[in-house]
């Protein structure tokens, strides 16, 4: 029996009255999987529950930032505590202090850090940042890998961007874009290229050190090293983009993970315990040249305020304090995504996977997955096919082939086991 979804219908047709098709951001239209969206009213641990009453397994997890789970006691509590004392003043507050000195722990190279409201604007400013220091002006970024919504940043961008086939975005002209250079990722030579044609005028590289936006995509083998090497060789900046990945992979992010250390990196999602946050930091050195010490601007009414401060303590400190939660996040993902894939094998439909700690994709291909070029060959229709399945079954995934997934510390071998059934039934009646 199909589940009931009335009232989620309904709620779209309000919404596509007074907000553009009816969504804040673009991927939650639902559209490139062929149905319509639901709308979620409450989340407890590894489940969410629809405006009908439906239950589902989430493996989106607000994007990522709720890696403790929906509403953690722990989290909400500070929350709480926090609002009880006001949400907002346009002023310093000791909260932001205190998570900085615990951001700023957990990376080696990071010295400062500076709070912004999103990834855009950390990704956007830590690339001011960059070019102010060198005093250069091309920017290197990859196909496929999305650093927020910047003109200068929406070219050849995975995520949202991929999933509607949007080129780039109108809007931006070409003269915003003229000084990023986007190269295929994971293709060392590429890069040693630019380098080679644009010598001393580069004055970053950013990276998702592992890709989340056009699905989950590792670094191949000395990469990373490569990316590291290349930059200092010609004293340009190496930006991680770890808003997806820090605290995510490893208390330290994909850095810790892999052991390089970048200059700048840029931060969100689970720093901020489910609300709106990003940051980025780096050595004193680059960081005082951020107003009021330095030239560079960037200013936000909102940056640093006490609630996301709260929620990010809250979580970020439960994480150091239990690091063995890595480890069991690692294997519980580990049996998810190996479990599908199996269905998948058994099935005869083709699906390849990447994983890297409890971030995930199946991709709708033979594989592997290690660029865009390569993830673009998916068949989306068929991962349509298998969401719409899944949903049925009470799995929720993100409803994008070019989208990681994401497991928690509130999800269990049940959650699994149950995924791995629901995932049966699907590849099953595919292959009738």
């Amino acid at each position: 029996m199909a589940r009931k979804t009335e009232q989620s219908r309904k709620l779209q047709k309000r919404a596509e009255q007074l907000i553009p098709g009816g969504v804040n951001s673009p991927v939650r239209a639902f559209r490139s999987v062929g149905c319509d969206p639901l709308y979620i009213v409450r989340g407890q641990g590894s489940h969410i529950w629809d405006a009908d009453g439906n239950e589902y397994v989430d493996y989106i997890g607000s994007w990522g930032p709720l890696i403790l789970g929906h509403a953690a006691p722990t989290v909400i509590e500070a929350v709480i505590a926090a609002a009880r004392k006001g949400t907002s003043f346009g002023a310093s507050t000791p909260a932001e202090a205190d998570l900085a000195e615990l951001v700023i722990s957990a990376f080696p190279h990071m010295q400062k850090v500076r709070f912004v409201s999103s990834g855009t604007e950390a990704t956007m400013s830590a690339i001011r940042l960059a070019r102010a220091y060198t005093k250069r002006k091309y920017i290197v970024k990859f196909e496929g890998c999305y650093h927020g919504h910047a003109d200068a940043l929406l070219v050849k961008a995975g995520s949202g961007v991929a999933t509607l086939g949007i080129p780039g975005s109108a809007g931006v002209p070409e003269e915003f874009t003229q000084f990023t250079l986007a190269l295929p990722f994971n293709d060392v030579g590429a890069l040693e290229q630019a380098f080679e044609k644009f010598k001393h005028q580069i004055a970053c590289v950013i990276v998702e050190p592992v890709v989340g936006n056009m699905g989950c995509v590792p670094p191949a083998r000395g990469y990373l090293e490569a990316l590291r090497a290349i930059t200092q060789r010609d004293r340009a900046l190496l930006i991680f983009d770890e808003v997806m990945t820090g605290f995510r992979l490893a208390f330290g992010g994909a850095q810790e993970l892999y052991g390089i250390k970048p200059d700048l990196t840029t931060m969100g999602k689970i720093i901020g315990g489910g609300l709106p946050v990003g940051a980025y930091g780096g050595p004193s050195e680059i960081m005082d040249l951020i107003a009021p010490l330095g030239p560079v601007y960037q200013a936000g009414t909102l940056s640093g305020n006490p609630l996301a401060m709260a929620a990010g303590y809250a979580t970020l400190s439960y994480l150091r304090d239990h690091k063995d939660v890595y480890a069991i996040l690692d294997r519980l993902a580990g049996v998810a995504v190996a479990g599908v894939a199996a269905a998948a094998h058994d099935a005869g439909v083709p699906v390849c996977h990447n994983r890297v700690g409890s971030m995930f994709t199946w991709f709708f291909a033979a594989g592997p997955v290690t660029d865009w070029t390569s993830a673009a060959k998916c068949d989306t229709e068929a991962f349509g096919r298998f969401f719409r399945a899944m949903l049925e079954n009470g799995i929720y995934l993100p409803p994008s082939q070019f989208e990681a997934a994401f497991l928690g510390a509130a999800h269990t071998e049940k959650d699994v086991q149950q995924t791995i059934a629901a995932a049966k039934q699907a590849f099953a009646m595919a292959a009738a």
